[in-house]
């Protein structure tokens, strides 16, 4: 592949914004054309580094600062030949004539450069409310090392005390558990009912359970209201439920927006969501210009829709694009994006991929659930693991899984994407050659025990409804033993071990709707099979069984008490 220009008349290229998206857009560039001139603007002082690792070095699980630095000026610099250039900020783009206005903040100045081809990556910025008190020393966003710097000085002058977290997303997740790490009581507060909002609610759930474990405050379906202030400082925030919490340092993470502003001035189209249109090529509605990362719209690899996900691969891999086709005038397409994501929250890890139950078209979807272990169950350590996987009922084609549990989730979703990016089917799943040893896997893995469920679902094997389905007037059939009956049932469920079915199985009315479920699916699917072939009209089965019909907000019993769904702080 050729560079677009010659070494006697040199192309200009101008990125604005590095880290994720327009650093690996310069590297790039200079790799495919040694003789452009390359210039990075970036407004802050660094133009690399590991946002995504700031919350851990909060937490003193990352010692060593430097760390966190990716890419010094002297790598651009001797290693690239690219004129790197921080606290400079781009305030214009002149389409007509190819400049941008650049103020130096570190002389005060400002200048115009000329440019052949432009990069924008300007990423995206903390939402932070117009509320009073919002502007007090202890009040905080995460996006830069200077953002980390002022947390971490704030957290070691107060470690003894109350942290309060607005936002149950990623970032906000991360930086509770720190906090926790750290010493500091933490209260999580989140506008939605459930945390991690990106999840369903029932997966959700058990991260919810894994923070209050923990000894965190969680408060759910109230948002941020105010903030109560002393001294220029923030001594209690103040919910949209009138609840008042003592907070000695409040992390604010409600979202992010994107950096737009440039773009638009420009006349660069914006699409659906706020989000700069770029092509396949990265390129917007100005050929010359190209945009990546969080402030660019991406499509998305099942839904075909046209949204911002503003995720640190997904920035990497356009970058990369985008300096590629700009000094060579060609690529490979970018390709579409699923949202894989994950997080740990102590103990639990939580991860998605591709389209969630509330994202999917429900006329032509269905979803099931397995409960399983990460590895062999006979071999010391097993954990269990919760996998969700949603498939379209016309293709069989997977559309998205969910996965939680405390080990094993990043590799079932890693495979899971790479199926969804190859658009495989359910049928494909079972039949994935995945490694396998105790230590590490089960001959019938994790995924295959979901595929084999979902294949059973659409060949007519046994017909699945949701964990949260209402059992009334509906004859409900647990076939769990009677211990495990004992401990957790819900009510108006008649219990009959799967081993005794065929012997009590005139205790069922075969005429009426019969529900079966057990504690994971594994056993409900071996009694439906047994009812349907003894004349049952209709037999439905439970899928996810009572482990996950216990997260869906249904009552419980514990014994013969009654448990309402779990009242949180």
């Amino acid at each position: 592949m050729n560079a677009s220009a010659s070494s006697k008349n040199p192309l200009t290229l101008v990125i604005v914004g590095g880290v994720a998206g327009g650093a690996s857009a310069a590297t790039r560039a200079r790799r495919m054309d040694e003789h452009a001139r390359i210039i990075l603007y970036e407004k802050d002082e660094h133009a690399s580094f590991a946002n995504c690792g700031l919350p851990y070095y909060i937490g003193g699980e990352i010692t060593d600062r430097s760390k966190l630095i990716v890419a010094k000026p002297e790598l651009f610099r001797d290693r690239f030949n690219i004129e790197l250039h921080t606290r400079h900020e781009v305030t214009a783009i002149n389409r007509r004539e190819k400049t941008v206005t650049v103020l130096d903040r570190n002389k005060g100045i400002t200048f115009t450069q000329k440019y052949d081809k432009l990069i924008l990556s300007p990423g995206a910025s903390p939402v932070v409310p117009s509320l009073r008190g919002v502007e007090s020393s202890n009040v905080f966003s995460l996006r830069n090392l200077a953002d980390t710097d002022r947390i971490f000085a704030a957290v070691n002058a107060r470690s003894d005390g109350h942290a309060v977290v607005i936002g149950a997303g990623f970032i906000g997740l991360e930086m509770v558990e720190m906090l926790h790490r750290r010493g500091m009581k933490v209260t999580l507060v989140e506008l939605q009912k459930q945390v991690l909002p990106p999840l369903d609610p029932e997966m959700a759930s058990r991260v919810e359970q894994e923070l209050i474990r923990n000894g965190v405050k969680v408060h759910l379906g109230a948002g941020l209201a105010g903030f109560e202030t002393s001294g220029g400082n923030v001594s209690k925030v103040i919910l949209s439920d009138e609840t008042k919490l003592d907070a000695d340092l409040v992390i604010l993470g409600i979202g992010v927006k994107p950096n737009v502003k440039l773009a638009q001035e420009a006349g660069l189209a914006l699409g659906r969501t706020g989000g700069i249109v770029v092509n396949e090529y990265l390129q917007t509605s100005d050929p010359d210009i190209y945009a990546a990362g969080d402030a660019v719209e991406y499509r998305h690899g099942v839904s075909g829709l046209q949204q911002r996900i503003p995720l640190a691969g997904p920035a990497n891999r356009a970058g990369r694009l985008a300096g590629q086709h700009a000094v060579c005038g060609q690529s490979r397409p970018m390709a579409p994006v699923l949202g894989t994501a994950i997080v740990r929250v102590f103990e639990t890890t939580a991860a998605l991929t591709g389209l969630t139950q509330k994202t999917a078209d429900p006329a032509h979807s269905r979803a099931i659930w397995v409960t399983t272990n990460h590895h062999a169950g006979y071999y010391p350590g097993a954990k269990p693991l919760n996998l969700k996987l949603i498939y379209d009922t016309r293709d069989s084609r997977v559309l998205g899984a969910q996965a939680v549990g405390a080990q094993g989730v990043d590799k079932r979703m890693d495979v899971i994407a790479t199926a969804i990016q190859l658009k495989a089917t359910v049928y494909d799943l079972t039949e994935l050659d995945l490694a396998y040893a105790p230590p590490f896997g089960s001959a019938k893995d994790p995924i295959h025990m979901a595929a084999f469920a979902a294949c059973n679902d659409l060949d007519g094997l046994m017909t699945t409804v949701r964990p949260d389905v209402d059992f009334e007037n509906m004859q409900v059939v647990d076939v769990r033993t009677a211990k495990e009956f004992a401990e957790l049932s819900f009510p108006g469920t008649i219990n009959i071990p799967v081993d005794e079915l065929r012997q009590r199985i005139g205790e069922l009315d075969p005429k009426k709707e019969t529900i079966v479920t057990c504690a994971s699916g594994v056993r409900s699917y071996v009694a439906a099979r047994i009812l349907e072939q003894h004349g049952f009209s209709t037999v439905l089965e439970l899928t996810g069984g009572a482990s996950v019909r216990s997260h869906t907000g249904q009552p419980v019993k514990r014994g013969k008490e009654e448990v309402p769904p779990p009242c949180r702080a």
